[in-house]
C-alpha cells in the first residue's frame, strides 16, 4: 500500500485543523453566551433590589414631607390662641376654669 500523496496529507491536516478551530470557536461562543446569561440574571437581581430600595426611599420621603408640613404648620401657628388651646387640651390635659369634666367610669 502506498501512502497518500503529500498534497493529500496536507489537505487532510488542514481539514483537521479547520475542524479543531471550528470546535474551539463554538466553545468560545458557547462560553460567551453562558457568561452573558449569567450577567443578565445578575443584573436583573440588582435592578429588582434597586427598585425595592427606591420604593422604600419613596415611602420614607413621603413620610418626611408629611412630618415637615406638620412642623411648618406648628411653627406658623404657634402663637394662634386656638392652636395653643388645642395643644393645652390634647397634650397637657388642661381645661378652662369654668369647665366641668365628666369621667366615664366604664373605661
Amino acid at each position: 500500500m502506498k501512502s497518500a500523496t503529500p498534497a493529500r496529507e496536507r489537505e487532510g491536516i488542514a481539514a483537521m485543523r479547520l475542524r479543531k478551530t471550528g470546535w474551539i470557536i463554538w466553545a468560545v461562543i458557547l462560553g460567551l453566551m453562558v457568561y452573558a446569561c449569567i450577567s443578565l440574571l445578575n443584573m436583573r437581581s440588582k435592578v429588582t433590589a434597586a427598585a425595592k430600595t427606591e420604593a422604600e426611599l419613596q415611602k420614607q420621603a413621603t413620610q418626611l414631607q408629611e412630618e415637615n408640613a406638620a412642623l411648618e404648620y406648628a411653627v406658623e401657628n404657634q402663637n394662634d390662641p386656638d392652636t395653643v388651646e388645642d395643644i393645652a387640651r390634647s397634650r397637657l390635659g388642661l381645661v378652662m376654669p369654668d369647665e366641668i369634666i365628666f369621667y366615664d367610669a366604664g373605661e
